[in-house]
């Protein structure tokens, strides 16, 4: 029975040892090798605006939130539309007809954060 399953699963075993083994190799010396030397610029808010230890309870600028959602909507327009571009030719008039509600629906959401002022920086 065990010589079964090692003639079966003996390479795949065999491969994710190796796998784990150069895996564990990697983040060792990345963790040997790299520096150590954090600067206030390395330190300090990145994108939220905001420091990230400070109380949780305090008051930030929803702004930054409004460009993430206008990057999901223009995110989800560019996936959606180079694949149905592509097969415009086979998927007739149904799909063109259904790209152009989804493109409409994506054009209320910009005219939404367009309006919500998430565009004008102070």
């Amino acid at each position: 029975m065990i010589y079964n399953f090692l003639t079966d699963y003996l390479s795949i075993i065999i491969f994710l040892f190796i796998a784990l083994l150069i895996s564990a190799g990697f983040i060792l010396i990345n963790f040997i090798s790299s520096p150590s030397n954090p600067d206030p610029e390395k330190l300090s808010a990145y994108e939220c605006g905001f420091e990230a230890f400070d109380d949780s309870r305090m008051e930030f600028d929803v702004r930054f939130y409004l460009v993430a959602i206008l990057f999901i909507i223009f995110d989800l327009e560019i996936a959606f539309l180079f694949p149905w571009a592509i097969t415009l030719g086979t998927t007739g008039i149904f799909g063109f007809w259904s790209m152009m509600l989804f493109l409409g629906v994506l054009t209320i959401g910009f005219i939404y954060e367009w309006k919500k002022g998430a565009l004008e920086w102070e």
